[in-house]
């Protein structure tokens, strides 16, 4: 059996119609097409619809085989979203096809940004051609400038042109104004041309959807009210707090020395200033998560580890810079090879003893997150 596909990316036919997607069976895709037409005449999908129709004839006379056409559609905005939206309706299609023979597709499109779907297709049903519909349009003035204005209506072609362009031509105007306060012009150059380069990494990589989620994140997360935000900016400002306290001690150590350190005494002193504080930082972010995972209903005893690996480290870094450590240096606690073996035991010994802690506990009083994990015998 062969399956005329139509694809609307972008779903102008369910947004501009209100017609439920997807379509199936040649009266009702040429009555889509019929309203699609009549919301918006200037639509390029409307051509893709009576093209589907067009082939699904065509086909019909020339094959043996059954022909059937339909029209599948995605959302506005997320090509990701888009491409799943018309995977879910390509299932729907299937399903609805009755038939004991096997189906091919034949694809048809107005444009490359709907076959970007192509791979979800192909991995529902085998294709056997793809077509894509371009309108003939007389070349004159006229008709080069009502596309254009098409092309410049577009949000996304007109953010993808307009805005390096309008950089461009903002580049005279800037140097004329820099030269009033006495600013080379290069300066400005360079820096337009540093937009201009952010610009295209930023289009070329497709980072304004990653920003997008992390936005949506951020907010969700603000909404939901998640203690790990005020942890994580208590964190931040002990890792700052940490960073400065570190670089201190290296100039106290550096004045002690009374000369240039060496590297390894330069790395011991940022250690041994900074660790307690970054060690404060990491037990409260973890403290926050754990908070966050027990309101969720998803707490495991094990994530208690976490704040005494956190200590089980600190105490080693703070023990093994202390003592390769110059004594009689303010600020700075230094240890002997016996104390470096006792910090060094009691470290390890942390970490070993409450593993085992919560191995146990866990053992003893699992906790719903973990039997909702278990499998059935």
């Amino acid at each position: 059996m062969l399956l005329v596909l139509c694809v609307d990316l972008d779903d102008d036919l369910g947004r501009k119609t209100g017609l439920d997607t997807p379509v199936v069976g040649r009266q009702n895709v040429e009555d889509a097409a019929v309203a699609l037409a009549t919301a918006d005449p200037e639509d390029s999908d409307v051509n893709v619809l009576f093209q589907g129709i067009q082939v699904h004839d065509e086909l019909l006379e020339d094959e043996d085989e059954e022909v059937e056409v339909a029209a599948v559609t995605g959302l506005e905005g997320s090509d990701v979203k888009a491409n799943r939206a018309i995977g879910e309706e390509i299932d729907t299609v299937l399903a609805s096809i009755s038939t004991g023979e096997s189906i091919h597709a034949i694809v048809i499109s107005d444009g490359a940004q709907d076959e970007s779907v192509l791979p979800v297709i192909r991995s529902r049903v085998p294709i056997d051609g793809v077509r894509r519909v371009v309108v003939r349009q007389a070349q004159n003035l006229e008709s080069m400038y009502y596309t254009m204005k098409q092309v410049l209506a577009d949000p996304e072609t007109r953010g993808t042109i307009l805005v390096p362009l309008g950089i461009l031509l903002l580049i005279y105007p800037f140097v004329t104004i820099a030269s009033f306060f006495d600013v080379p012009g290069a300066v400005v150059l360079g820096l337009i041309s540093a937009l201009l380069g952010l610009y295209t990494l930023f289009r070329g990589l497709g980072l304004e959807s990653a920003v997008d989620e992390a936005a949506d994140r951020t907010r969700n997360v603000l909404y939901t009210g998640r203690v790990t935000i005020i942890t994580y900016v208590a964190a931040a400002a002990l890792l700052v707090v940490g960073g400065v306290r570190g670089y201190d001690l290296l100039q106290t150590v550096s004045d002690g020395v009374g000369g240039e350190p060496a590297p390894g005494i330069v790395l011991a002193a940022l250690a041994h200033g900074a660790v307690e504080w970054f060690a404060a930082a990491g037990i409260t972010s973890s403290l926050g998560q754990v908070t966050d995972e027990y309101l969720h209903d998803r707490f495991k005893w094990r994530y208690l580890n976490a704040p005494f690996y956190v200590s089980a480290i600190a105490i080693v870094l703070y023990a093994l810079s202390g003592f390769f450590l110059p004594t009689g240096v303010a600020g700075v606690q230094t240890f002997e090879l016996t104390g470096l073996a006792v910090a060094l035991t009691v470290g390890t010994l942390l970490g070993v003893l409450s593993t085992l802690t919560f191995a146990v506990i866990e053992a003893h009083y699992p906790t719903s997150a973990e039997g909702d994990g278990e499998q059935p015998a």
